[in-house]
Order: structure tokens, then C-alpha cells, then sequence
């Protein structure tokens, strides 16, 4: 038979490695050797080759050891004489000799079988020169010995010839072929002299069987050693498979025995932990992991799994290496047991778990923390404040939830850029660790919004002061890139169970509490209340019933004209939107224009302002323009000329008439694509005005390029200017030089008095737009105005009152022993608009009662309905702010509980 690598190579060519020739079994017919030869190498192609010693029984005929018969013959030929006292003639003896030096030759003829091929019929005559010739050659001396001489029996030589039958059967070592042969020749020999025709008959019977016995022989030595090149192919990949695996670090094996010490471990773990293979065999297999005995007592665990010789995959331990970082491992194992079921040990594998577990904890971070900041991201901040939530005790489940917005965050990101933003982040989440210290646990929502959760039971002072803590730390300068940045903060705060049992309710109102502090004028703590849900919920309602005007076109443009000071004619009309509420009436635009803008609905009013006011403006004078305010979402969007330029066409009226106001807040972000869309506005032909000129957080530099035609003097500028020590005239002058200097007009805002007309008029504005002329008016009114003329006629008081702030507050009003509730809806230093009693006479007094210990004395001056006008006996105090202070004169006193003026309109 054929071995696997005794297959020709590529070249067709025979692999000479000697140890992989196998020579097939004697007897076998050569074709049927040469086939099973080649389907041996068929099935072995491919594979490495199979290593097989000269001495193999099943491939080679000749026997490396059968070079010992040769001094075997010389004892048996020894022995005869010894007995029989006498000596072989010299024929005999020579033919005996031609037989031994045979023999004695066998080694080389061993290593010239291996050299030959395996089908080559060489093998043959080999087998017989070597094997049945000098066989046939002892036998034959024997029996001529023993016919010749008398002394030598035939008992004695038939025993001569076993013994040596037997020796030939023991040298040849299982070859089957050979022995047959062996025999064959010994006894043929034998009957040359001695024989008889019965004993030929039988010889050759004897051979034939041989001969059917060596072919079934050769075919069982093919399949036998297909099979045996086939394991150990498959243990020798096996065995290069598992090298491989340990080589490359994939994995490790280990074993041990049944006390549990170790009797395998891979070489790489051995170099690992620092030691070698010999010096951890018959330690504990234990030493090699770091195990904590606390998880031992509760999980099934290493030693759980050893102690009760149970299975195990894929179990996670830290490795004993001693290495500054750790390292974990998988290992799997199972019990080793007998065939009598009885326990050998523990056999198994391992992987290295180092990289997988830093995956794991990495996506846990990504998972659970904010990968800006490192502080616990929604996910988890939610997750902990469910836990208290859901505590098993009801005294357990208080906490309170701080709800925190950075006030000014986004000029830092417009103006520095997204880098100095991401690192003023951190620096606020380093502030707000050392702030809240171990009172709670922060967390960063997402943007500039963070989360504070404090569990437990706290006076509402205690959480006033942490709050106020907060806004004051986060208010420091910051410095980042070599420049100082100064951000604020409100807090919104919401407590359970007063505010709510669910994370989704306290959520909520923490959201609306920091509205209201937002709302308050930012920087600014505010506790949730009741009422702040009802207008939330106002608010939906109200972005609900906005929706529906804009289907059914209820919204409406009202005309406020812009009169030139030096003529006093009216040069142009600001479209100002109306809504006229089904059930509230008219509602200012400062309430739902905000709701416009959070809903998205801003670009399609937008739209309709402009297409309306052209078309309107088409049955005016010629010498009159209309102005349409442009929000930013508007001016972001790239088809705003084209809106622009089909409004105009439209109407059929020309460009020029048509001005756009813009606030500063598009400059924020002021990039090419601002300059392109000034271009293409320009490129229209409509006039450009920047409105609310200074009260936004633009530098002055865009004035450089932006092609405006007019600036809009804020209204906040002219009330106040006339009143002593205001510096407000100085800023008016200031505006006024600078828009004379850069060739622009100028529109003063909220002329209500004759002082401030008079004063703007001195200061040298060029267009004057308020109340001291004309209220807005309705389209159709606005064209019967303009019927009767282009001149205006100044109309109002002399000086303005206080200014109002307008509010929702509850207070307590006192009048003799009787005590009422009332809501303050507006409050000035000297007096204040309450609602909630009814049919009070002018002139009766009241205390009003604005704070804790606080209270005003006052005068009902007028009453409607349920509405009066209360003067105050003496003028309130302001705050830093501007704001009316609601706090006695001698000191301001904080009160985390007090809702705080909330501007709404």
C-alpha cells in the first residue's frame, strides 16, 4: 500500500523522504497493489504526510531485524553437528552459508525496499531473494545433511526446522507475507531430499492458502493503513490546530487531576503568571485567579463548580498575574472521568477576556455616562431617580430633582466655537461634582441642561440655598482658550412626593419650574407650583388653537405708520400680526409668536405676512412703503428671495416699497451664507432695516457689510430716556450719529409722550413710530387713514406713568378685620392693576400684603368687574434688575418659596 506521503508531487516527480515509504503486503497481485496505491494518495492529497518506520509490518516486507537469523541459522547448524558429532559436507555447508550472508545483508535490503517506489514490482523478487531464498537454502542443507548422514535423524531435523520456522515467524515481525513465505522456503527446501509426493501435495496446498492469506493480508494492511494515516492526519492537525490556537494567544488549555492540582496548563499561561509549566504542575488550580470569597459564598462560581465536579462555560475570572492592569479570563471545563465513571480530574480551555470586558465597560460608559462630561447621562439619572421612586419603604421614596439650564451658553458656542463649548461643559460638570459634593447624584441630560437628584427629606430653605450655591458657582468667570467667559444658570426645582410620585411627573414639573425661572429673568431658582401647570397646559391648548387660525385664516395684519420727523408725514406702515383669539380676544404677539417659533409654525406665518402686505400695500400711494419682520428661521431659510420676489410680483408692486426688518440674532452664526442671502435680498430690490438695534449680543462689526437701509431704535431706549439721570437719550444720540455716519435712517420705537417726541426729535431721528401718533390699524382702516391724508398729528399725554410689569402673583389684601385673596396682574413703583374682588368703591383703603412681614398700604383708585387700580401710599423699591422689589425697604430678604415674577406679555 501506498502512504500519504509516498504521493508524487506536482511535477509528477516521487517524494523521496524515506520515512513516509510503505511497501505493500506480499502476495497481493501488483495490479490491485498499484490501485490500492493510488487510492491511497487520492485520499491523501492534499493532506501532510504520514511518517511510518522501515520496521511497520503493514508496508514493508523485509524486516530490519531479520538480519538476526542470520547467526539463528549458524546456532541451528551448531546444534545438529553438536548432537549428531559430525559435520555437513562442503556442498551443504555452502549452501548454508549463501543462506546466512543473506540474512546478514537484510538491513540494506530493508532501506533499498523503503527507497522503492510502493507499486514497484521490485518488491517481489526483493522479498523472495531476501526472505524465501535463504529459507529454502537452510532447509535444503538440512535435509541433505540429514539424507547423507546417518547420525543426523529426520526427528531431530524436524525440530531444528520448527524451532528455526519459529524464530523466521518471530523476526519477521507480523508480516504476514513474509512468514508464509519463510516457511514455504524452509520447508520446501527441506523436501527436496526428504520428501515425498504427499508432502508436496501438501506444501503446495500450504502456498496457495499462503497466498490467499497474503492477498487478504495486503488488503486489510491498505484499509488499515488508509485508516491509520487518516488519525494521524487528524491528530497532527489536531495537534498543529491547538499549537496554533495556543501560539497565537486565542486561547489555553489546562488540566488537572481529581484533588484539583493542576497536571496541564498551557506554556503562555505559565509565562504569564511568572513561572514555568513544572512549577505550577501540582499547585491548586485556584492560585491562578483572583477570586472573591464574598461572591464565592453566593454564586456558582469557580469553586462552586470544582467542589461539586459540575460543568462549566464560559465563566469570567480575574487572573492572578500580578500586572498592574487586570486581566480576565473565560474558562470552560468539565469532569474527566473513567470507564468506570469514576472522577479523574477537570479538562478544559480558556480565553482571554481582557479586551472583551474593556469593550464591555466601555459601551457601559457610552450606556450610562455622558462621554463629554463622565457624569451619568439620562438613561441612568432616570434609572436612579426610579429606584428611589420605587423604594419597598414609602419614607424612602423623597427626593427632590433640580432641573439646570446654562443661561448664555449658546453666544459661547456661536462666538468660540463647538471645541470651547465642549470644554466649558466639563468645567461646569467639575463645578457642579464639587457643588453638590455627596448631598446627590448629577447628571448631564444632553446640550447645556443638567440634572440634579437629591434623595431624602430636605427643607425647602436647604435646597434655596444649594440652588442659589449652584447659580453662584456656575457664574464665575470660566477662562478657556486664554479668554474669560461668563455664563449663568436657573434651576427648576420639584420635590416628591409633593410634586408628584411618578419620575414622569416630577420630570415634568421640574421642567416647568425652570421655565418659570427662565421666564423670571434667568439666573434664578424657582420651586414648582401649581399654577405652572395650568399654563402649560394653556400653552398647548394655545399651539392647538394657533394651528387651527392659520387653517381658517384667522390671523390677521394690523399697520402702525413710521412718520418722517422733519415733515410729519407718513412715509410707511409696520405690519404688525394679530391674532384674534375665538374665546380670548385680541392676544399680544409676545405670547403666541414664542409658541409659533418652539411649533415650527414661524415660516408658514411668515409667508403670509409677506404675500398680505404686498398685496395690501398695491391700494396705497405710491410714496408709501410697508415694513414686514423677518425672523431668523425665515432669513436662514434659502428661499426667502425667492418668497420675497413672487410676493412682490404678485402684487404688482415695486421692490423698493417693500422693507424688511431683521433682527440682530442672524448674526449670531454670521458665515458666508448670511452675506449671500443680504446679496440676494438686495439683489431683489428691497430696503433692509435692522430692528431692535443694541439689545441683542452681536458685536458691531457686522454694520461693516450688511447693506441696511434704516435702524430700528428699540422702544426699551425711549421709555425712560426723558426721566432724569437716564442714560438712555446718550445711547438714542449715539445710534443716531453712527446710522448718520454709515448713510442710514433711523425709526425710534414707542413714542407714547410728547416728552420723548420731543426728545427724539432733538436727538435727530429721522422717523418717529408710536402710540404718539397712531395705534395700529386694520388694513381697511389703514387705507381710509390714508384717503384722508399722509399728515400726523401728535396726540397723547406729556409724560408716561411708571412703568408696569406685568405678572401673576397672589397676595393678601387687608381692609379693617376682613382678609381677601387677590392676583396682582400688573405693578408699577406707585400702583398696581389686582383682580379678584369685586365692586370696590374708589378711595377705600387696603394693606397690601406683597411679602412675609411685608405689607404696602394702598388706595383703590378705580374698579371694573373684578379688576381695580390700587395706588401705593409710598413708591416701591426696585431691584437690580429694574424689577419692583418685594421685599421690605430696609433689606432684601430671599424666600426660596415665593414665586417669582413671571414676564408673560
Amino acid at each position: 500500500m501506498v502512504m500519504d506521503g509516498d504521493r508524487p508531487d506536482r511535477d509528477g516527480e516521487r517524494a523521496r523522504s524515506a520515512p513516509a515509504r510503505a511497501p505493500a503486503a506480499a502476495g497481493a497481485k501488483p495490479a490491485g497493489q498499484a490501485g490500492i496505491a493510488r487510492g491511497t494518495v487520492a485520499r491523501g492529497r492534499g493532506m501532510a504526510p504520514a511518517r511510518t518506520h522501515v520496521s511497520d509490518p503493514l508496508h514493508f516486507f523485509v524486516a530490519p531485524e531479520w538480519a538476526l537469523m542470520a547467526p539463528c541459522l549458524v546456532a541451528a547448524l551448531a546444534v545438529m553437528g553438536l548432537v549428531s558429532f559430525s559435520l555437513p559436507s562442503l556442498v551443504s555447508a555452502s549452501i548454508a552459508l549463501g543462506g546466512i550472508v543473506i540474512t546478514a545483508g537484510s538491513r540494506i535490503a530493508a532501506r533499498f525496499e523503503a527507497s522503492l517506489d510502493p507499486a514497484s514490482w521490485l518488491r517481489y523478487p526483493l522479498m523472495l531473494a531476501m526472505v524465501f531464498l535463504p529459507m529454502f537454502l537452510f532447509g535444503l542443507t538440512a535435509s541433505r545433511w540429514t539424507w547423507r548422514v546417518d547420525s543426523v535423524t529426520w526427528e531431530m531435523t524436524v525440530a531444528v526446522l520448527g524451532v528455526v520456522g519459529l524464530i523466521a515467524t518471530a523476526l519477521l515481525n507480523g508480516r504476514l507475507t513474509s512468514i508464509i513465505a519463510a516457511n514455504v522456503g524452509l520447508w520446501v527446501g527441506a523436501s527436496i531430499y526428504g520428501g515425498s509426493m504427499v508432502s508436496m501435495a501438501l506444501l503446495l496446498t500450504a502456498g496457495a492458502i499462503g497466498l490467499f492469506l497474503a492477498y487478504s493480508h495486503a488488503l486489510q494492511a491498505a484499509r488499515e493503513g488508509v485508516r491509520r494515516a487518516d488519525r494521524e492526519r487528524e491528530q497532527r492537525r489536531a495537534e498543529e490546530l491547538l499549537a496554533e490556537y495556543e501560539q497565537t494567544g486565542q486561547g489555553w488549555f489546562w488540566e488537572t487531576d481529581r484533588r484539583g492540582q493542576i497536571s496541564y496548563v498551557s506554556p503562555r499561561i505559565a509565562r504569564l503568571l511568572g513561572k514555568t509549566q513544572d512549577e505550577l504542575e501540582g499547585r491548586p488550580f485556584i492560585e491562578l485567579f483572583v477570586l472573591d470569597a464574598r461572591e464565592q459564598e453566593s454564586e456558582r462560581t469557580l469553586v462552586f463548580h470544582l467542589s461539586t465536579r459540575s460543568s462549566f462555560q464560559d465563566l469570567a475570572v480575574q487572573a492572578a498575574t500580578g500586572e498592574q492592569e487586570e486581566r480576565w479570563w473565560s474558562i470552560t471545563g468539565r469532569p474527566v472521568l473513567d470507564q468506570f465513571n469514576n472522577f479523574l480530574g477537570f479538562r478544559g480551555s480558556g480565553t482571554d477576556l481582557t479586551e472583551t470586558r474593556k469593550s464591555q465597560r466601555h459601551v457601559t460608559e457610552l450606556a450610562r455616562f455622558d462621554s463629554l462630561t463622565k457624569l451619568a447621562n439620562r438613561f441612568q439619572m432616570a434609572e436612579w431617580l426610579d429606584k428611589i421612586l420605587n423604594a419597598p419603604r414609602v419614607e424612602n421614596r423623597a427626593c427632590a430633582v433640580f432641573l439646570l439650564d446654562l443661561d448664555r451658553f449658546k453666544q459661547v458656542n456661536d462666538t468660540m466655537g463647538h471645541p470651547a463649548g465642549d470644554v466649558l461643559l466639563k468645567q461646569v460638570a467639575d463645578r457642579l461634582r464639587t457643588t453638590v459634593g455627596n448631598a446627590g447624584r448629577v447628571g448631564r441630560l444632553g446640550g447645556d441642561e443638567f440634572q440634579i437628584i437629591l434623595p431624602g427629606h430636605a427643607p425647602r430653605e436647604s435646597l434655596a440655598n444649594l440652588a442659589r450655591r449652584i447659580i453662584e458657582t456656575l457664574s464665575h468667570p470660566y477662562s478657556i482658550e486664554g479668554s474669560r467667559v461668563t455664563i449663568g444658570a436657573s434651576v427648576g426645582i420639584a420635590l416628591c412626593p409633593d410634586d408628584g410620585t411618578t419620575s414622569e411627573e416630577i420630570i415634568r414639573n421640574a421642567d416647568l419650574a425652570l421655565y418659570a425661572a427662565k421666564d423670571g429673568g434667568r439666573g434664578r431658582h424657582h420651586f414648582y407650583a401649581k399654577d405652572l401647570h395650568s399654563e402649560a397646559q394653556e400653552r398647548q391648548q394655545l399651539e392647538q388653537d394657533l394651528r387651527d387660525a392659520i387653517a381658517h385664516g384667522e390671523l390677521e395684519l394690523h399697520y402702525q405708520p413710521q412718520v418722517r420727523t422733519t415733515t410729519e408725514k407718513i412715509t410707511g406702515f409696520e405690519a404688525l400680526l394679530r391674532w384674534k383669539h375665538p374665546r380670548d380676544g385680541y392676544l399680544s404677539p409676545a405670547k403666541f409668536v414664542p409658541i409659533a417659533e418652539d411649533a415650527g409654525l414661524i415660516a408658514a406665518i411668515g409667508e403670509w405676512a409677506l404675500r398680505t402686505a404686498c398685496h395690501d400695500l398695491a391700494r396705497w400711494p405710491e410714496e408709501v412703503r410697508v415694513a414686514v419682520n423677518v425672523s431668523p428661521l425665515q432669513f436662514a431659510n434659502p428661499a426667502l428671495p425667492a418668497i420675497v420676489t413672487n410676493a412682490i410680483a404678485a402684487a404688482g408692486i415695486s421692490p423698493a416699497r417693500l422693507e424688511l426688518e431683521i433682527t440682530e440674532s442672524v448674526f449670531l452664526n454670521d458665515d458666508q451664507s448670511t452675506e449671500a442671502m443680504f446679496a440676494a435680498l438686495k439683489r431683489v430690490g428691497v430696503r433692509l432695516a435692522l430692528d431692535d438695534f443694541g439689545t441683542g449680543y452681536s458685536s458691531l462689526g457686522y454694520l461693516k457689510k450688511a447693506p441696511f437701509d434704516k435702524i430700528k431704535i428699540d422702544q426699551s431706549f425711549v421709555r425712560g430716556a426723558t426721566v432724569e439721570g437716564s442714560r438712555n437719550g446718550a445711547i438714542i444720540a449715539s445710534i443716531v450719529s453712527l446710522a448718520e455716519a454709515l448713510g442710514m435712517e433711523t425709526t425710534a420705537e414707542g413714542v407714547e409722550t410728547l416728552d420723548e417726541l420731543d426728545l427724539v426729535r432733538m436727538l435727530g431721528c429721522s422717523h418717529i413710530q408710536g402710540y404718539i401718533y397712531e395705534k395700529a390699524l386694520n388694513a381697511d382702516a389703514a387705507t381710509i387713514r390714508m384717503h384722508s391724508g399722509l399728515t400726523a398729528i401728535a396726540k397723547g399725554p406729556r409724560s408716561a406713568r411708571a412703568q408696569r410689569q406685568t405678572m401673576l402673583r397672589k397676595v393678601m389684601l387687608q381692609h379693617g378685620s376682613h382678609r381677601y385673596d387677590g392676583t396682582i396682574r400688573n405693578i408699577s413703583q406707585t400702583g398696581a392693576m389686582i383682580e379678584g374682588l369685586w365692586n370696590v368703591p374708589p378711595g377705600t383703603p387696603f394693606g397690601v400684603q406683597l411679602g412675609d412681614d411685608y405689607v404696602v398700604e394702598a388706595v383703590a383708585r378705580w374698579c371694573k368687574e373684578d379688576r381695580m387700580g390700587v395706588e401705593f401710599a409710598r413708591p416701591l423699591d426696585l431691584d437690580a434688575a429694574g424689577a419692583v422689589a418685594f421685599v421690605p425697604p430696609r433689606g432684601r430678604r430671599d424666600r426660596p418659596d415665593a414665586p417669582l415674577l413671571r414676564q408673560t406679555g
